[in-house]
């Protein structure tokens, strides 16, 4: 018989869970190993949610992710940033996202808007 499921709460705990994630991989859906599985997986999920802090990438790097996911050029980000300059600037971090461009790349490219308002790494270091 299996241990019972309990909150992951330390390292051991989250190990554990892994390992038997291992195990039960592929378990068909509605099965008990199979549910066992989600549960486990949530749990996962949430200490790693909470124990394993995510950082947020640069927002130029963002674009460039953006820009190379979708195929798009730097002509593409002109209804977003400005005129053509105004994108090279961005892009080669000179010049900081303003309010109304960090809204346009959100609603327009999907980028979040908590990776846009962060600084840039040059402003960082500055």
């Amino acid at each position: 018989m299996k241990a019972d499921i309990h909150p992951i709460r330390n390292e051991a705990d989250y190990d554990a869970a892994m390992q038997e994630i291992g195990t039960l991989w592929g378990a068909a859906a509605g099965s008990p190993e199979g549910d066992r599985l989600d549960v486990l997986a949530t749990l996962v999920e949430a200490y790693e949610a909470q124990a394993i802090p995510v950082d947020l990438p640069d927002p130029v790097d963002a674009i460039l992710f953006r820009m190379e996911q979708q195929g798009l050029s730097r002509k593409d980000l002109e209804p977003y940033i400005g005129s053509r300059a105004r994108v090279a600037e961005i892009l080669n971090r000179r010049r900081g996202l303003s309010i109304e461009m960090i809204r346009r790349l959100h609603e327009g490219l999907g980028i979040p808007a908590e990776v846009l308002i962060r600084p840039s790494r040059q402003e960082q270091a500055a």
